[in-house]
């Protein structure tokens, strides 16, 4: 575990080289302030990380491995489906998948922001490879999937998966490894997959019947 001291977020704003964050919220924030807010979130989620044993441990958990139990419920989620032959459901949220995938790999290419332990001295506490910080790869499919199995297989269940993806989110915040914009990145490119996936038919009466 990398446990170090975070410096002051004024530093931020004279290297404010990560341009993921800005180019987010450009329309809303001059770029230095929107970058030094981003960095303040991730001091104020980050900063007590390696203080709570217990914590530190759940928190690389769901950083790690409850995307995979979650994937574990989507598969099924898919095969109880397949079984009842609502194979509509299932297409569609293969496809929300295909779309935020391939969004967040756009936005990922156009992005220039490194990881917070890149660029800073922070309580990282799983190992991980330096690279592009935005979008969050794990919080694209998890906020996905959470949205697709709400919107398509059972609601229900997709209340479930939203609390862990929000778990996902914020414990990859915690361990070091992105900035709280990175997760706002990944549920904005998540919710606009499902929509667009969902819009062409949602006049259809039988998606609500479907739909448990």
């Amino acid at each position: 575990m990398i446990d170090a001291l975070v410096p002051d977020p004024e530093r931020l704003i004279a290297t404010s080289g990560l341009s993921g964050p800005a180019f987010f919220s450009k329309f809303s924030a001059p770029p230095d302030h929107s970058v030094a807010v981003n960095y303040q979130l991730f001091h104020l989620i980050n900063g007590p990380a390696g203080r709570f044993d217990a914590v530190d441990d759940a928190m690389e958990f769901a950083a790690t491995w409850l995307i995979v139990a979650m994937f574990a419920v989507g598969a099924g989620l898919v095969v109880f489906a397949v079984h009842q032959r609502r194979i509509r459901p299932v297409v569609e949220l293969a496809v929300a998948l295909f779309f935020a995938f391939a969004a967040a790999t756009a936005v990922s290419h156009l992005s220039s922001e490194l990881r917070p332990f890149q660029s800073h001295h922070v309580h990282q506490l799983i190992a991980h490879d330096p690279g592009v910080s935005l979008p969050s790869d794990h919080a694209t499919a998890a906020f996905t999937l959470a949205f697709g199995v709400c919107a398509f297989l059972h609601r229900g269940w997709g209340i479930v998966l939203l609390v862990a993806a929000l778990a996902v989110g914020i414990s990859r915040i915690w361990v070091g490894v992105h900035y709280p914009g990175d997760i706002l990145a990944a549920v904005v490119i998540a919710g606009l997959a499902v929509l667009a996936t969902w819009l062409p038919s949602r006049s259809d009466p039988r998606r609500e019947a479907q739909r448990r």
